[in-house]
């Protein structure tokens, strides 16, 4: 991962998308400020996947839906640009992927509806002001993303795997990151999971799914929060002809605090 930048906005993270300045994992960046996961559905899939949402708070929680065919999310950050503000996309058709580029305004279309998830670096600055490290951010790298056996409730044509993060720590220091995150139910809240990976079908945690490995040293436990890359793996399952996502850790950096009000 590259060393970070001075990016201390979400403004400020959106214009070094928009620019091309910065196309990397964005956890550590705007400290304060929420970060979303993208979503991004021809309008005649959009209600399957707004019920979906509904039925998997955890792992899709909603902050912003926009009109079909708008650029911008008006709640989360209405002078974005939906797309070109993100480090890097996603482009899928019929559940497969496609393309991961940095610009999809030549995508774009007038019957396209966008999903903002809320995400769990949105909660990692307050872990931190809590003494509680982050091991993906010392490390410099994305955080390890896996694929569980727990199930997605299913709505109309969506169902599929819920995706998790994980962050290690000594027990102490996780019952305190429960604490912490519980607060946090825009940002997925506190973990579904800790210890024993292979309870929730991972049996490899140096072989994530998505992002980078990190170590977990002897003592700590992984902790696990359910993840909105779970669009992804519902959408591999779902198989609608066209969608757009961020790419997993490359995240929508919105004007909201991290509690969820404007700055």
């Amino acid at each position: 991962m590259t060393s970070l930048p001075q990016l201390r906005t979400g403004l400020e993270v959106r214009r070094a998308c928009r620019e091309g300045s910065w196309s990397g994992p964005t956890p550590g960046l705007a400290p304060g400020y929420a970060q979303a996961n993208l979503v991004v559905l021809p309008r005649d899939w959009a209600w399957d996947f707004l019920l979906f949402c509904q039925r998997n708070p955890q792992p899709c929680p909603l902050i912003d839906v926009t009109e079909a065919g708008a650029v911008a999310p008006s709640l989360a950050a209405p002078e974005a640009d939906l797309r070109c503000d993100l480090p890097r996309y996603r482009v899928w058709k019929n559940g497969e992927l496609v393309d991961e580029p940095a610009d999809v305004s030549h995508l774009w279309r007038d019957d396209l509806v966008s999903f903002l998830i809320g995400c769990s670096f949105t909660f990692e600055s307050e872990l931190q002001r809590h003494g509680l490290r982050v091991r993906h951010l010392e490390a410099g790298c994305n955080v390890p993303m896996y694929k569980t056996n727990i199930a997605c409730r299913s709505a109309g044509r969506f169902h599929g795997p819920m995706v998790v993060s994980m962050r290690p720590y000594v027990p102490a220091d996780a019952i305190r990151a429960v604490q912490v995150t519980a607060a946090f139910p825009g940002s997925h809240g506190a973990p579904v999971h800790l210890g024993m990976p292979e309870a929730i079908g991972i049996q490899d945690l140096a072989q994530p799914d998505y992002g980078d490995a990190v170590p977990v040293h002897p003592g700590e436990l992984p902790v696990f929060w359910a993840c909105g890359v779970t669009p992804q793996a519902v959408l591999q399952a779902a198989k609608p002809p066209f969608a757009i996502t961020h790419s997993p850790g490359c995240m929508f950096v919105t004007d909201l605090q991290d509690g969820g009000g404007p700055r």
